[in-house]
C-alpha cells in the first residue's frame, strides 16, 4: 500500500512536469491552473490503473498449487467508470497441491482456502468438503476428528453443486 502511495505522488509529480514543460514551450501561455490539474489527474489515473491490475499482479505471485476458485468484482456509483468495467475487488484462492482425502471417507476432501482482498490482509481456513453431498464445513472453530475420520462438531452448509471452489477440490 506505501509503495502504491509513493507510485501515486510520482506520478502526479511527473504529469505536473510534462505540463510545466509544455507551458515552457508554448511560450508560457497555459492558463496557471494547468499544473495542479495535471498532477491531479495524473495521481487519478494512478490510482484506477492500481485499481485495475491489481488482481493480475496478485495472481500471478500465487506459488504453484494455489488456484484461484472465484473472484468478486466491484461496482460503486463513487467510480461511474466501474459501471461500464467492473474491477476484481477480492478472490478466493485454493490449495490444490495440499488436499488431503481419507481412505475410509472418499467423498471428503480438506482444503486450505485463501481469502484475499484489495485492502485486506490475507486470510486462511481448512474446509472440509464433501463432495457427494454438495456440502462444506470450515474448520475454524475446533471441529474435532474421530478415529474413523469423521468430524463433530462440524456445522454443515449446503453448496450449489456447480460451486467453483466444491468443483475444483472435488476433481483433484
Amino acid at each position: 500500500m506505501f509503495i502504491e502511495l509513493i507510485a501515486t505522488v510520482f506520478a502526479g509529480i511527473a504529469c505536473a512536469g510534462v505540463a510545466m514543460l509544455l507551458n515552457i514551450l508554448t511560450g508560457k501561455r497555459l492558463p496557471k491552473w494547468i499544473m495542479p490539474v495535471a498532477a491531479g489527474l495524473g495521481m487519478i489515473g494512478m490510482t484506477i490503473s492500481n485499481e485495475y491490475t491489481w488482481f493480475e499482479r496478485t495472481a500471478e505471485q500465487l506459488p504453484d498449487g494455489i488456484t484461484i476458485a472465484s473472484t468478486v468484482d466491484e461496482q460503486s456509483w463513487f467510480r461511474p467508470w466501474t459501471q461500464l468495467w467492473p474491477y476484481t475487488e477480492r478472490f478466493v484462492a485454493v490449495d490444490v497441491a495440499t488436499v488431503r482425502k481419507n481412505a475410509n471417507l472418499p467423498d471428503q476432501r480438506l482444503a486450505d482456502l485463501y481469502f484475499f482482498g484489495r485492502w485486506s490482509p490475507v486470510n486462511q481456513a481448512p474446509v472440509l468438503l464433501d463432495c457427494a453431498g454438495a456440502r462444506s464445513a470450515l474448520l475454524i472453530d475446533g471441529a474435532s476428528f474421530s478415529d474413523d475420520g469423521t468430524v463433530s462438531d462440524a456445522d454443515w452448509q449446503g453448496m450449489p453443486a456447480d460451486d467453483p471452489i466444491l468443483t475444483l477440490v472435488c476433481e483433484t
